[in-house]
């Protein structure tokens, strides 16, 4: 066998791998997503009968949160770009601030940290590299496609 041939085949053949264990994980996540629904629920319940309780508001904000979380990880896990791996950063963050008791520094730490993954979303993120296609691991492509050039925004 061809050695450039097969140098090209085992890595595609791990890479196809990857992708079926990332899509086992997915349906695992959505597992746990609509059990976690189910708890949700019932935290809303607990809310519902005792509505002066704050720690059944708490414990539904946490519960909620957890699901959002969940959600977001599921959409980095299909999307993969970097635009979902900053949201599911800021709803990691937001998730500590509001439902942990954390102390004045640990929320200054949080504050500019969410200030940074905006300023990365807004300023760092180049979108048209997750919309890229990947020449990685194609073995049957034998002809080669001119990049654009890029031209700087005015």
């Amino acid at each position: 066998m061809d050695s450039e041939l097969l140098k090209l085949r085992i890595p595609n053949a791990i890479y196809r791998v990857a992708q079926i264990l990332e899509i086992i994980v997915s349906l695992f996540v959505i597992a746990a997503i609509a059990l976690s629904l189910v708890s949700v629920a019932h935290e809303l319940g607990l809310m519902a009968s005792e509505p002066a309780n704050s720690d059944a508001l708490q414990a539904f904000l946490a519960t909620a949160f957890t699901v959002v979380i969940g959600i977001e990880f599921l959409k980095m896990l299909s999307r993969h770009n970097m635009s979902s791996v900053v949201e599911v950063l800021l709803f990691a963050i937001a998730r500590q601030m509001v439902i942990e008791h954390t102390t004045a520094v640990e929320n200054l730490i949080m504050v500019i940290s969410i200030g940074i993954l905006f300023i990365i979303r807004k300023y760092l993120f180049i979108p048209d590299l997750d919309n890229r296609p990947s020449n990685i691991f194609r073995v049957h492509s034998h002809h080669h496609t001119e990049e654009p050039e890029h031209t700087a925004k005015p």
